[in-house]
C-alpha cells in the first residue's frame, strides 16, 4: 500500500494505492482456493484490507475492518493474511476498511468454478473488470476530516468513475475514457462492482440490454434488462451481447438517490464499447436510458426480480423454522451542538446514524480480540432485538425527539447453528434514504422487502422460500422494509453495517 501520483480532472494529486495501481490489481482464484496476502504498509496512514463477500470460515482473524477484527496497520508495519475461500463463485471484490481509505484502495475478485466444472450459463468468449467508483479533486483524506469537523454532510464527490475514468463528459478526460473493445457476434462478461462511497448508481449500455447472471459471488437466473442498478459494495456478474451493428456505443452511469434537501454527485460517468471492424463511427456515441435520479420504482423493480438457480447443481437453503429473530430500525439521525462545536446537520446538529437507536462507537481495542481474550470494558452485548421507540417509521413528519440516537458499542450474541432472520426497517428520520447493508462472514437469503412498515403478520405471508437470492449485500429502500435470513454456521465476530461511507 503506497502513495501514487494521479491525474484526473485537469489536476494531478497523490492518492493511496496497492501496487501502485488505481483501481487495484484483480485477484483470480478457483472455487475453494486459499490465498496468502502480505500487506506491507507504505503510505502515512493506518491501513486495512477487507475481502468483500468472502465467508471466511472459522477466520474472522483475516477478515479487516478496523476496530472489530484487527487494529489497522500502521505505516511501516506489515500483516499477513490467509484468505480463505468456500462457497463463493463469481464477482466479489476487496477493499480497505479503515476511516475514508477505500476511497481509492480497492479492486475485483474473480472466482472461477473449481477445474473440470463450468458456468451455469455458455462461456463467455471474454470477461472484463467494470469497478465503478468516485473521484474527488481534493485529498480524499482532507474530505474526510472536514466531514467529520462540520458534523454535516461530506462534500461530494467531482466525478464518478468506470475503472478509474470519469470519462468524455468531464474536463480533461475524453483521451483516457475506459473502452471496451468488442467484436460483433461475441459474448462478454461483465465482473461489475460498486465501489463508489456514497452513491448507489443506475448503469445501461446504449442499444444493447445486459443479463445478469450473478451477485456478489452466487449465480442466479438470469435477468435482462434496459440497466442495472448496483449500491456500493454489490457486484453483479453481466452477460453483454455483441448483437448490434458495428459503431461505438456508450455505456453509462449516473446516481439513483432519493434524499431530500442532500447535495449529491449529479454528474454522468461514461465508457465506450467500440466494435472492431472498418466502419466511421457515430460522432459522438448517443447516450443510453437510464432512469431518473429519484425513480424508486425502476431500482426496487430491479432489485425485486433477483432469484437463485436454486437446482440440483446450484442447491439452496432457506432456513423455515427461525431460532433467533431480530428487527432493526436503520436511521439517519443527529446529535445536539457541542458548545463551540462545528455543527452543520439540520437545525444545527450533527449528522449521526444508528441501527435500533443506537449509534455505533468504535472501541480502543478490536472486538475480536476482546471477545476471545475476555477482555472487559471493550462491548457490552445488549443490542436490542426489538425497536426501542415505536413509532410510524415511514411518516413524512417525525418528532425531533425521535432523531437523537445513544451511543454504544453494542454486539448482538448468537448461539453457533442458530436459524437468524434479520427485518431491516428503514425510517424517514431526518428525511431518509436507502441503505445498502452488508454482512461480513455470511450470505444471506433475501426472502421479503417492501414500502412502509414492515406488518409482522401480513408481510411474512408473501416471503419467497423457494428461490430467494443469496447476496451478502442488500439495499435497504427510503421508508421500506427487507427481510433476510441466514444459518449462524460461521463463529466468529462479524461486522454488519450499512456500505454507504
Amino acid at each position: 500500500v503506497k502513495e501514487a501520483p494521479y491525474t484526473r480532472l485537469c489536476s494531478t494529486k497523490n492518492i493511496l494505492t496497492v501496487n501502485g495501481q488505481f483501481p487495484g490489481p484483480t485477484l483470480r482464484v478457483h472455487k475453494g482456493d486459499i490465498i496468502h496476502v502480505k500487506v506491507h504498509n507504505r503510505g502515512k496512514y493506518n491501513i486495512t484490507l477487507h475481502w468483500h463477500g468472502l465467508k471466511q470460515p472459522r477466520n474472522p482473524w483475516s477478515d479487516g475492518p478496523e476496530y472489530i477484527t484487527q487494529c489497522s496497520i500502521k505505516p511501516g508495519g506489515n500483516f499477513k493474511l490467509n484468505i480463505i475461500f468456500s462457497t463463493e463463485e463469481g464477482t466479489i471484490w476487496w477493499h480497505s476498511h479503515n476511516d475514508w481509505t477505500r476511497a481509492t484502495v480497492y479492486g475485483a475478485i474473480i472466482v472461477y468454478p473449481k477445474p473440470g466444472t463450468s458456468y451455469p450459463f455458455t462461456k463467455p468468449d471474454a470477461e472484463v473488470p467494470v469497478i465503478l467508483g468516485e473521484w474527488w479533486k481534493k485529498d480524499v483524506e482532507e474530505v474526510f476530516k472536514e466531514f467529520l469537523i462540520t458534523g454535516g454532510d461530506p462534500n461530494v464527490s467531482d466525478a464518478l468513475t468506470i475503472n478509474g475514468q470519469p470519462g468524455d463528459l468531464y474536463p480533461c478526460s475524453k483521451p483516457d475514457t475506459f473502452k471496451l473493445g468488442v467484436d460483433q457476434g461475441k459474448t462478454y462478461l461483465l465482473r461489475m462492482v460498486n465501489a463508489a462511497m456514497n452513491i448507489i448508481l443506475f448503469l445501461s449500455i446504449e442499444n444493447h440490454h445486459l443479463t445478469v447472471v450473478g451477485a456478489d459471488g452466487c449465480y442466479m437466473k438470469p435477468l435482462t434488462t434496459e440497466y442495472i442498478v448496483i449500491s456500493p459494495g454489490q457486484s453483479l456478474d453481466v452477460l453483454l451481447e455483441a448483437n448490434q451493428k458495428p459503431n461505438h456505443y456508450y455505456m453509462a452511469a449516473r446516481a439513483y438517490f432519493t434524499g431530500l434537501n442532500v447535495a449529491f454527485d449529479n454528474t454522468t460517468t461514461t465508457a465506450i464499447v467500440e466494435y472492431s471492424g472498418n466502419y466511421t463511427p457515430s460522432s459522438p456515441p448517443s447516450l443510453p436510458y437510464l432512469p431518473y435520479y429519484n425513480d424508486t420504482k425502476s431500482a426496487f423493480n430491479f432489485f425485486g426480480s433477483f432469484r437463485s438457480l436454486a437446482n440440483k447443481d446450484h442447491p439452496i437453503d432457506v432456513p423455515k423454522s427461525i431460532s433467533t429473530r431480530i428487527i432493526s430500525t436503520v436511521s439517519v439521525n443527529t446529535f445536539p451542538c457541542l458548545k463551540n462545536g462545528s455543527c452543520e446537520g439540520p437545525n444545527g446538529t450533527r449528522l449521526a446514524a444508528s441501527l435500533n437507536n443506537i449509534s455505533f462507537v468504535n472501541p480502543s481495542v478490536d472486538i475480536l480480540e476482546a471477545y476471545y481474550k475476555h477482555v472487559k470494558g471493550v462491548f457490552s452485548s445488549k443490542f436490542p432485538s426489538f425497536p426501542p421507540l415505536i413509532f410510524n417509521f415511514t411518516a413524512q413528519y417525525l418528532p425531533l425527539i425521535l432523531e437523537r440516537p445513544r451511543r454504544g458499542t453494542e454486539l448482538k450474541i448468537i448461539d453457533y447453528n442458530s436459524t437468524v432472520e434479520v427485518v431491516f426497517q428503514g425510517t424517514n428520520l431526518v428525511g431518509g434514504i436507502d441503505h445498502p447493508m452488508h454482512l461480513h462472514g455470511y450470505s444471506f437469503y433475501v426472502v421479503g422487502g417492501g414500502m412502509g412498515n414492515f406488518d409482522k403478520y401480513k408481510d411474512p405471508l408473501s416471503y419467497n422460500l423457494m428461490d430467494p437470492p443469496l447476496l451478502n449485500t442488500v439495499t435497504v429502500p427510503k421508508n421500506g422494509w427487507i427481510t433476510i435470513r441466514f444459518k449462524a454456521s460461521n463463529p466468529g465476530v462479524w461486522f454488519l453495517h450499512c456500505h454507504l461511507e
